[in-house]
């Protein structure tokens, strides 16, 4: 089985959790010509009013600049590990097998399927963990 394995970069922000809240948040990107591959939103049930976006990837000045007026930092304490491949039944199962194998404990995962081809998002601790995880996710291609 082949596994593209990837460090990603996570942006975080704000959100008001008012109709448009999210899309003033992506529009502001989008004029910047933000691609992203990657979005989670969610209310803050312990802030009324409040939300909170991740997303990834901003790269390059323009869109690093756009992505900060909008309100949005590049995350340090979530580290994050990308993994997409062809989909195959019990695959989320063994790659969530390896990282224990190694001794490594997941913040978060995230994953979809569209197709025949899965992408999924691993959040870590640390930057060491996420080091440790592409390389043993990495053994599994």
């Amino acid at each position: 089985m082949k596994l593209n394995v990837a460090r990603a970069d996570v942006w975080v922000a704000p959100v008001e959790d008012k109709v448009g809240g999210l899309a003033a948040k992506l529009e502001a990107l989008a004029a910047a010509g933000v691609n992203l591959t990657f979005i989670i939103a969610r209310r803050a049930p312990d802030h009324p009013g409040e939300g909170v976006v991740f997303l990834t990837p901003i790269r390059g000045a323009k869109q690093i600049r756009a992505a900060t007026a909008a309100g949005f930092r590049k995350t340090t304490t979530q580290h994050s590990v990308c993994v997409d491949g062809g989909d195959k039944p019990g695959l989320g199962a063994k790659i969530t097998a390896a990282l224990a194998g190694a001794g490594i404990n997941l913040r978060g995962l995230s994953t979809g399927v569209l197709g025949r081809k899965f992408v999924t998002y691993i959040a870590l601790d640390s930057e060491d963990d996420a080091k440790k995880a592409v390389r043993v996710l990495k053994k599994l291609s």
